[in-house]
């Protein structure tokens, strides 16, 4: 069994990777839309982010969109670094805005937005290529 493992294409290794991501990312920006725009704007705006309302459905757009990419593997490199950067402003939001401790308390923790940034941008560096239509579009 060892021996598969260290024998694996690391383009095979990193599919459930990919796939994983991008169902979150794709849940993440869905559940804004169905919980309802206006309150995670109320929510950005009570953050002190400018422009709250907009920045909501922009972001929700952002995740809906990027996860669904990031399933298919399209535009894998591109959408991997927008969701680290989308992430990366969540940590930031749950570390110094909300105070969060790493593992959580009365908030929620960042551990799981640090998950999701260094995967997205583990993604981001290995693209698409197996089961992805960047291989399809792409290749030589």
């Amino acid at each position: 069994m060892i021996d598969i493992l260290t024998n694996m294409d690391i383009y095979v290794a990193v599919i459930p990777l990919r796939i994983t991501l991008g169902i979150i990312m794709l849940d993440s920006g869905i559940g804004k839309w169905k919980r309802g725009i206006t309150g995670t704007g109320q929510w950005f705006a009570s953050l002190g982010f400018p422009k709250p309302q907009i920045l909501a459905r922009f972001v929700a757009s952002l995740e809906t969109a990027c996860g669904l990419l990031i399933i298919v593997g399209l535009f894998t490199p591109i959408t991997g670094l927008l969701i680290a950067a989308n992430m990366s402003v969540a940590t930031f939001v749950q570390k110094f805005k909300l105070g969060a401790s790493f593992q959580g308390g009365e908030n929620q923790g960042y551990e799981l937005d640090i998950l999701l940034v260094v995967s997205a941008l583990t993604v981001a560096a290995v693209g698409g290529q197996t089961l992805a239509i960047d291989t399809i579009l792409f290749s030589d």
